[in-house]
């Protein structure tokens, strides 16, 4: 073994052994596993808006085995699986409809890998800016335009949209030109602006009962260019309905209470006036009945009889004055109860002519005054009447004694 190696050894190393022509060597190339690189990808591009762009991307390696792929296209971004050709078409439309921005930065994501090794890939990013050399200013556009007519308490209600220029509108800024409180304030481009105008919002010393209200957006962008919208209101005077409800009904319910008064009142006097008519009407019976009694025992044939007859008949006249003084006629009682019952009717008649239609009736002030009105005339009417507080029936029976048939009959016109 040791012999072999020596010989091959002087083959090797000795030149008289083996003469090799140089044109006969081939020398085999060493394949070198290299990453995979895109040679050409810029970081950034700049397009103007309604260019075109049409740039081959090119790999270190065989494009046949791989394909191209883009995690985040923009509208009209195209890139080509087979060669990694990046197109895109700058429409204006895309800038016009807001899907598109000029002068705004956009990050882009490709990438491309080996269809045989999913591990053989590779993702990276590039930039791509749009621009306009055309003077295209963004506008404030709020959803009313124009002058608008309001009354007092009702809802303003609208939002500020902006259309885009070649740089958009970044913030707004508000400007009213009477101050205003309790409004939701409008920063960016789609917020609602909404407010409600107090019912002390116009003065009395106003003209014609109406109040102006400027409310003025003011919209800038990065480069500090500005576009002002304004929107014009004109506030009517308003009657405050909700306050005006709780005053009828405050007023209403005092009309109440006053006539359930009344009802009592009437019904002390009505049985005043019931025990007094009892009283006289059993001293006329024995009156009548004395007198009768004297001419029957007139005619009696017993002397004794006959004395007793002649003294009867006085005995039942001298019974109307003893009527007179323990239960005299009760003419002011009478007199005030029937105005005390008129004065009732009235005020119920009141009520019920007067009652609210909705929660916004547009008569309710004249209702009230009305009501106040009568309930004044009443009292002042019965001013001289004493009015009972002291009230132990309920509101049902004092309503079922004031509309007993017995008791409407007494008191009828005649």
């Amino acid at each position: 073994m040791k012999s072999l190696l020596i010989v091959v050894g002087l083959l090797i190393f000795t030149p008289s052994f083996a003469q090799v022509p140089e044109d006969s060597i081939t020398i085999m190339p060493v394949k070198l596993d290299t990453p995979l690189r895109i040679t050409n990808l810029y970081p950034s591009f700049s397009l103007h808006v309604d260019s075109a762009l049409a740039y081959n991307l090119e790999l270190n390696k065989d494009e046949a085995g791989y394909y191209w792929y883009m995690k985040n296209a923009l509208p009209g971004l195209r890139i080509n699986k087979d060669n990694g050709l990046l197109s895109f078409k700058g429409d204006k439309s895309f800038f016009i409809s807001g899907k598109l921005k000029y002068d705004f930065e956009y990050k882009i994501d490709i990438g491309v890998q080996s269809l045989n090794d999913a591990k053989d890939k590779i993702d990276t990013t590039f930039n791509i800016i749009f621009y306009n050399t055309d003077v295209v200013p963004s506008r404030v556009k709020p959803t009313v335009t124009g002058t608008q007519y309001i009354q007092e308490g009702d809802s303003i209600f609208f939002r500020v949209l902006c259309e885009s220029g070649i740089a958009p509108i970044e913030d707004i800024l508000f400007t009213s030109s009477i101050p205003i409180s309790n409004y939701n304030l409008v920063k960016n481009c789609g917020d609602v602006f909404s407010w409600s105008p107090g019912f002390d919002f116009v003065k009395d010393t106003d003209s014609g009962r109406i109040r102006v209200l400027n409310l003025s957006f003011i919209g800038s962008t990065k480069w500090r260019t500005r576009d002002t919208a304004v929107v014009k209101f004109i506030i009517r005077d308003a009657l405050n309905y909700p306050q005006a409800v709780e005053e009828y009904k405050l007023v209403s319910k005092n009309v109440k209470l006053y006539t359930m008064q009344l009802k009592y009142t009437f019904l002390q006097l009505d049985r005043k006036l019931k025990r007094t008519k009892t009283a006289r009407t059993s001293f006329d019976l024995a009156s009548a009945t004395t007198a009768l009694t004297g001419t029957l025992l007139n005619t009696s044939d017993n002397e004794s009889s006959q004395k007793t007859g002649q003294i009867l008949p006085g005995l039942g006249v001298a019974i109307v004055p003893i009527k007179e003084a323990s239960a005299p006629n009760k003419t002011v009682d009478q007199n005030q109860a029937a105005l005390i019952r008129s004065s009732i009717k009235r005020l119920e008649y009141m009520i019920t002519d007067n009652m609210l239609v909705g929660e916004r009736d547009p008569d309710v002030t004249k209702k009230t005054a009305k009501l106040k009105e009568e309930l004044k005339q009443s009292q002042v009417q019965l001013i001289e009447i004493p009015l009972d507080m002291s009230n132990n029936m309920s509101e049902e029976q004092l309503n079922n004694y004031f509309d007993n048939p017995k008791v409407n009959k007494k008191y009828r016109v005649k």
